[in-house]
């Protein structure tokens, strides 16, 4: 799947002018690890910890919108880089990265928040994760929410952009000798026609075009790409029994509508929810209704 399923998107920040102020962060030691963290507004409830996608991205491109600071305005809602990425410290050499380790850095920002359990929220690769941290942790989450995920078994992501760009998706064909030669202009130009293709508004794949190239960690990506081969989350999700919603942009290409479909239907007595404006970032494009089902969802009696 390669950087496709994504997240390329730490550039998006730059091209919203209704980006949300920094937080506050610091570091903490898990087992195997350390990883950079900040925790948003405040409350007694469980936190939101929010797992953004990738792999090998940090968690910057969802601060596209106010949607999580209006979140948080209730509650606690927590961001953290994932190990090797972002603030948190480069890989050592050496230093392991597999879906198993994924888990357990999760598990141990949990235990750090001093919280028996949590709602989870996974963007994209992070809703892979944090179905497979709800898989190995059933009673550390108090509900899950899934937006715009990869499907439970890794190469079974639907992409939708040869049929929907085909010129797009021609331009980087054209694109794929001079990258092959480490051409870094070509790399930063695919890219973004990459990040064109990820919004409904034309106006905001507009945007895309003259954005600067984003960080990422191909290396980071590649490892886990090839460990996320050997997995299969299918069975584990009709054993879920905690609260759970599913969401997707109608016009998602970076993961076709029907993986998330399937994810609700293999999940008993989940919630499904469709953003009719949006593609794969529909707290940027629709963040008012974004923030509106979040909050019904997180508040409802479970």
């Amino acid at each position: 799947m390669g950087r496709m399923l994504l997240l390329l998107l730490s550039l998006l920040i730059a091209t919203s002018a209704a980006a949300a102020p920094a937080g506050r962060g610091q570091l903490v030691r898990v087992a195997g690890a350390t990883l950079w963290y900040e925790v948003r507004g405040a409350g007694a409830g469980p936190p939101l910890v929010v797992v953004n996608g990738g792999p090998g991205v940090e968690h910057g491109y969802l601060l596209v919108s106010d949607a999580w600071d209006r979140i948080a305005r209730g509650r606690r809602v927590v961001f953290y880089d994932q190990r090797g990425v972002g603030r948190s410290p480069r890989l050592a050499r050496g230093q392991s990265c597999t879906l198993a380790d994924q888990i357990a850095d999760l598990d141990g920002l949990r235990a750090h928040l001093g919280v028996a359990n949590m709602d989870v929220l996974g963007h994209s690769w992070g809703g892979y994760l944090a179905m497979a941290y709800a898989a190995r942790h059933p009673g550390h989450v108090h509900k899950l929410v899934i937006c715009d995920s990869a499907a439970p078994k890794w190469d079974d992501t639907v992409f939708l952009f040869k049929d929907i760009f085909p010129e797009t998706v021609q331009r980087q064909q054209g694109m794929q000798f001079a990258e092959a030669m480490g051409d870094t202009a070509a790399i930063a130009a695919d890219f973004r026609e990459y990040l064109t293709m990820l919004c409904y508004s034309p106006a905001r794949r507009a945007a895309m075009r003259t954005a600067p190239p984003p960080a990422f960690d191909s290396a980071i990506n590649d490892r886990l790409n090839q460990d996320l081969k050997r997995y299969d989350l299918n069975p584990e999700l009709p054993k879920f029994a905690f609260p759970t919603l599913v969401m997707c942009g109608r016009f998602d290409v970076n993961v076709a509508p029907s993986v998330a479909w399937k994810i609700h239907q293999a999940i008993p007595n989940s919630r499904f929810h469709v953003f009719e404006q949006s593609g794969h970032l529909p707290f940027y494009e629709q963040p008012d209704e974004f923030v509106q089902v979040i909050e019904e969802f997180l508040t409802a009696a479970s």
